[in-house]
């Protein structure tokens, strides 16, 4: 199928039902969020200050999901309520990585606390649009009791072309949630938000000109459960006469070699190299792997290595999750730092979840 589809289905697992969202595009997976037990990015708790550490500058807090941990934090006494949301997923024995710096984001729309001002994304280039959006917002927010709190609002690049009643709800409702959560802040802990599960991730972000299949068994029906099972094994092919590569997590890092086949020459060391870069980023996405990447490439001349850097930075600027190039090492690898947004594929579903 030519384009883009998305699919809203569930997994069967060993307790019931799990959520899950896949997008493809002209048939091939691009795209996978599934649910999981573990603390969901965004969600927000009233927690607690419970020790800070030493040497970090950071504090340890109580949440009713176990401890978390909040970084570069002065001033807080043990047992102060704060309000913190989710940044990621935590690490296996870590705490969860939280900030005091709330968004409440949807589709159209983030309300920013203690960020005032209304801005307009960037990648809206059309002047009528953008003062089209900006007298919804002011229309919308400026006399929400929100904007009067310092808060501030972005409108997300999705706005551009959206039916303007649906941007402005959007808005309002933003703007609800984060005053009833702002109104909450005194207490014991408590979870107050639960974060955005596969489906609404999947409306949120996948915001694209796509066909959508919300029918039960539409993953089966579009062959993604097959999709997702390779993502176990390590090799991913480049495409006949180009070679593959692996890409197996260690406990250090996550490391990724690339094979040119049966021909050695430089040429092809080059063409498995770049055709590498273009597909990196999406199976790094679809395997929830993060952390240091340690790319073991396939030998080209030393004069090819910006045309390889340009080609992983153009692949990287189409992916949503922040990813530093390192450079180069002096045994001729490249390493990468790529932050654990999601969780390794691995924890969130088994084979026996595909059959």
């Amino acid at each position: 199928m030519k384009g883009h589809l998305i699919l809203l289905d569930h997994l069967t697992g060993p307790d019931g039902p799990v959520e899950a969202a896949a997008l493809l595009r002209d048939g091939k997976l691009e795209d996978l969020h599934v649910d999981s037990d573990a603390p969901r990015p965004g969600a927000i708790y009233r927690a607690s200050a419970d020790r800070p550490v030493k040497g970090q500058g950071g504090m340890f807090l109580k949440t009713p999901d176990g401890p978390a941990f909040l970084k570069q934090v002065k001033g807080l006494s043990p047992g102060q309520p704060l309000l913190v949301q989710v940044t990621g997923h935590a690490e296996p024995g870590k705490a969860i990585p939280v900030t005091t710096r709330l968004l409440f984001k949807s589709r159209f729309a983030i309300v920013t606390p203690e960020a005032p001002g209304i801005n307009v994304s960037r990648q809206i280039k059309d002047d009528d649009a953008r003062d089209a959006l900006l007298e919804i917002a002011h229309e919308v927010f400026a006399g929400h009791e929100m904007a009067a709190r310092n808060a501030g609002l972005i409108l997300r690049s999705s706005c551009d072309g959206a039916d303007a009643d649906a941007v402005a709800e959007d808005i309002a409702a933003m703007a609800d949630l984060a005053l009833q959560v702002l109104n909450d802040a005194e207490g014991a802990p408590e979870k107050l938000t639960e974060g955005d599960g596969p489906h609404t991730l999947a409306w949120r972000e996948w915001v694209m000109e796509a066909q959508i299949g919300t029918e039960a068994g539409c993953f089966e029906h579009h062959g993604v459960h097959e999709k997702i099972a390779a993502l176990f094994r390590p090799e991913v092919s480049l495409g006949t006469g180009a070679g593959s590569f692996a890409v197996e997590p260690t406990r250090a890092f996550v490391a990724v070699d690339v094979n040119t086949g049966g021909d050695t020459s430089l040429a092809a060391g080059l063409k498995a190299n770049l055709a590498m870069a273009r597909d990196l980023p999406r199976q790094l996405r679809l395997r929830g792997l993060g952390g240091v990447v340690v790319l073991d490439l396939a030998p080209m001349p030393k004069k090819d290595r910006r045309s390889f850097e340009g080609a992983l930075r153009a692949s990287l600027k189409t992916d949503d999750t922040d990813t530093v190039m390192a450079g180069w090492t002096p045994l001729g690898n490249y390493e990468l730092q790529r932050k654990r947004a999601r969780l390794p594929l691995s924890e969130t579903v088994t084979e026996g979840m595909l059959e």
